[in-house]
């Protein structure tokens, strides 16, 4: 086992990480920009290191000074956490190179799904479904309508370095594509470095259902079951929940096998997600996520597995501690993503926050590193923290959910907590009946 983590990360996921380095008994440092000085995982971590300004480029994104840190803490180990450089193969490499372990997949695996067109081939031949599309870049706006005609349309042109809805268009028809076509490139290369695009059949209401995967790195893979994430305004999640209010036991138990399956090949080493597209009874693959997600907690409550204690476990070269068998699913679980921006124009909302009571009680989870008198910095993204509830049904666990929220009071900023307000009173919500496309035409979003 480890000696010394560090946390290649900030707000509520760097006190998550280091909540289970502490069961664990590793000691922890935090890395912080001037601006996080105060924030609660720096407080909390038995050694933190500054490692520049503001910019998340200037510290947080700053591989020589996270490599520094640990070499003047003497930390044997990094948890990148989710964003910033969690999914960066060459820092995974660089962290090797130092021998430093990196707490996560090897490089290779990053890479590969980091590639959406490699991505999807590697999927396809692993035997997991995918989206009818491309079989690679399409560099030319005749290519592009040749291929879209072959699938009909409408058609998403997709960056194949991309992610969170940049480079990312819809063509609904012959006369959309140059324009999209174009658009997407462009948006690419600003994003992404890289103009490489690719083209998949758009589907007209699909759910967004991910499966959450678990490897050792030797051939022994078990999958925790879905999280459904169709709540999601501009590609953004907003709300998840697990189990998927879509899907019977027999769908389940089926992709979760064809996804694990699928790990043992490869030999994945560590936490993954696969996304999908369901519809009508199918699904397709759209991206695979080398790292811990932001909504791992709803896997965490109805499984009884700490994720993040496993994956230090397995990174540290132990076995994973469960097998398929072990893994029972029991109850309900819902996501809130609080977020520091209006509820209603989504402005972002920096700033002190003068007043800070969480909800409690049984089956309420909330995961930040917020606090009353803290000041949230406006250089970062604005989620602030994640109310979690579980429930025996889904019923109780919306229930649950909306006294939960009606608990929470966050002052001095405005927050997304009036938004879920209205979520969890919308016949549609209650009955599980949304798409991905749900949100955006609640909120009036063209």
């Amino acid at each position: 086992m480890f000696d010394k983590i560090l946390i290649a990360n900030r707000g509520e996921i760097a006190l998550r990480i280091q909540r289970a380095c502490k069961e664990l008994g590793i000691a922890t440092v935090a890395v912080h920009s001037t601006a996080d000085a105060d924030a609660m995982h720096v407080r909390l971590a038995d050694e933190s290191v500054c490692i520049g300004p503001p910019t998340a480029r200037d510290s947080y994104l700053n591989i020589p000074a996270l490599v520094t840190a640990c070499e003047i803490t003497g930390a044997d180990a990094v948890h990148p956490g989710y964003g910033f450089l969690s999914e960066n193969a060459r820092f995974a490499e660089i962290l090797e190179e130092h021998k430093i372990t990196f707490i996560g997949p090897t490089s290779e695996h990053i890479r590969i799904m980091g590639d959406k067109i490699e991505a999807k081939v590697t999927a396809k031949r692993l035997g997991i479904p995918v989206v009818p599309g491309s079989d690679g870049a399409v560099t030319s706006e005749a290519e592009a309508l040749k291929i879209a005609k072959s699938m009909g349309f409408p058609v998403l042109i997709k960056a194949a370095a991309g992610g969170g809805g940049r480079g990312m268009k819809v063509a609904h028809s012959a006369a959309d594509l140059g324009l999209a076509f174009a658009t997407a490139r462009t948006e690419s290369k600003a994003a992404f470095n890289d103009d490489a695009v690719y083209i998949e059949k758009y589907l007209q209401k699909p759910r967004h259902i991910e499966i959450q995967v678990f490897g050792d790195g030797k051939g022994n893979a078990v999958h925790l079951g879905e999280r459904d994430c169709s709540l999601q305004r501009r590609h953004q999640k907003v709300l998840e929940e697990a189990p998927s209010p879509a899907l019977n036991a027999a769908q389940r138990k089926k992709i979760g096998e064809t996804v694990a399956d699928a790990m043992r090949k490869i030999k994945y080493r560590g936490a993954g997600t696969v996304e999908f597209l369901y519809e009508d009874g199918e699904f397709f693959f759209i991206e695979m996520n080398t790292r811990l997600q932001v909504e791992h907690p709803v896997t965490e409550m109805i499984t009884g597995i700490d994720l993040v204690l496993e994956q230090i476990r397995v990174a540290s070269g132990a076995p994973l501690s469960v097998t398929q068998d072990d893994i029972v699913f029991s109850g309900h679980a819902i996501e809130c993503r609080i977020c520091a921006e209006n509820a209603k124009t989504f402005r972002p909302s920096p700033g002190k926050i003068s007043y800070w009571h969480p909800p409690g009680g049984l089956g309420v989870r909330v995961d930040s590193g917020a606090y009353q008198g803290y000041t949230i910095p406006p250089y970062y993204d604005s989620l602030i923290g994640k109310l979690i509830v579980h429930g025996k049904t889904r019923n109780d666990c919306m229930m649950r959910l909306r006294r939960a929220l009606s608990e929470f009071v966050i002052d001095g900023i405005e927050t997304t907590i009036p938004l879920f307000q209205d979520l969890v009173r919308q016949s549609d919500i209650v009955d599980g009946l949304y798409d991905i496309h749900w949100l955006e035409k609640h909120l009036g979003m063209k």
